[in-house]
């Protein structure tokens, strides 16, 4: 006898798009569904319901912080040129000496600490003015950003903690009352050590100089390698970086291992980006429903990420260093011929160029006598 049993299955369409607006299930056929799609699935919520655990699932970050959106934001992060060289469109500071772009990164480091707050905002703006005007419109709208969210972040962190909560202290002297001394005049000039409270927390003159010194000291590091590296090649830094290193060799260090190190490096960075890139892409490009995964199956996704970023970035190594060895490096940085393309030399822009740095060099050493 021949038994027939008819099976309900839900549509193609709905095994592709599990969840519509427009389909309305009773619990029942939701939870035969999920089991006809998934298989195997964590069941938490059914322990919960018996009381054998808690529904921790729910503290999974999700929305914003969801797998999908992660790597979408790790490819958009990667798309922008960070570190590598971008030939157009020419700009006056490609033409400018890798010697004196050196010197003014040397400078920019030292003056955010070195100087006023109103000349840590000055070199702030300047540096953005000059992305602005240099870095094409995709490059510059996504460094600032970032590089900006950055800096405020650590300017509300540092400012609000660095004497935000004051110390208890307790006055060995007895007050000037006590002694039958006047009390000491309050000043007339407006000074105010506490700028503002918010609740418990309280900004003061010293949250706003370390917090500010902190933040354009980030942004002036992050920004002005961003310019340099973007507007130089990696020869010319290597040219300027063994100008500089070649009274350092009299006294046996090894300055063509140095910059054969800082070649190999400038090189190798856009490689890194590359494979950050292309792996999140691939990943993004796949449309895995990350809905229909539990929580260690997303984990997975990201460990084999990872690894796949570290196999590839080790691959590349070996194949450049087996280039190098064809092509006759062996292991002597003293011995191996360097080749850069074009010997540097000084003109009329570099000459203002310093010029324009000792008169920052100048205002900022000026800003702490008169700017109060």
């Amino acid at each position: 006898m021949n038994c027939i049993h008819a099976v309900a299955l839900p549509p193609p369409s709905s095994a592709l798009f599990p969840k519509r607006p427009f389909a309305v299930l009773t619990p029942n056929q939701t939870l035969l569904a999920r089991n006809a799609r998934l298989g195997i699935r964590v069941r938490v919520r059914v322990r919960a319901s018996k009381g054998e655990a808690a529904n921790w699932s729910r503290w999974i970050p999700a929305g914003s912080f969801a797998a999908d959106n992660v790597f979408r934001l790790i490819a958009g992060a990667t798309a922008s040129p960070i570190g590598q060289f971008v030939a157009s469109p020419t700009t006056f500071l490609h033409s400018i000496d890798p010697r004196v772009k050196l010197v003014w990164l040397l400078a920019l480091v030292v003056l955010p600490a070195r100087s006023h707050i109103i000349m840590r905002f000055g070199l702030v703006i300047y540096l953005t003015l000059l992305s602005i005007w240099i870095l094409p419109r995709n490059a510059w709208m996504d460094q600032l950003g970032r590089v900006y969210l950055l800096s405020g972040l650590l300017f509300i962190t540092l400012g609000l903690g660095a004497d935000g909560v004051p110390a208890l202290v307790q006055l060995r002297t007895p007050p000037p009352a006590m002694m039958g001394l006047p009390n000491l005049p309050v000043s007339l000039t407006g000074y105010a050590y506490v700028i503002t409270k918010l609740g418990p927390l309280t900004f003061t003159r010293k949250g706003l100089s370390v917090a500010s010194t902190v933040a354009c000291l980030t942004f002036t590091v992050f920004q002005s390698a961003s310019l340099c590296l973007t507007t130089t090649t990696p020869e010319q830094l290597a040219f300027a970086l063994r100008w500089f290193m070649l009274p350092l060799k009299y006294i046996g260090v090894s300055v063509s291992e140095i910059v054969l190190t800082l070649l190999l490096s400038l090189r190798f960075i856009s490689l890194v980006f590359d494979e950050v890139r292309n792996i999140a892409l691939g990943i993004v490009s796949r449309r895995v429903n990350w809905k229909q995964l539990t929580v260690m199956e997303t984990i997975d996704v990201f460990f084999n990420y990872f690894r796949r970023i570290f196999k590839n970035i080790f691959s590349h190594a070996e194949q450049i260093s087996q280039a190098m060895i064809v092509r006759g490096f062996k292991g002597d940085g003293e011995t191996h011929k360097i080749y850069f393309l074009s010997e540097s030399s000084f003109g009329v822009i570099d000459f203002i160029c310093l010029l324009c740095l000792t008169i920052v060099i100048g205002a900022a050493l000026l800003s702490e006598y008169y700017l109060v």
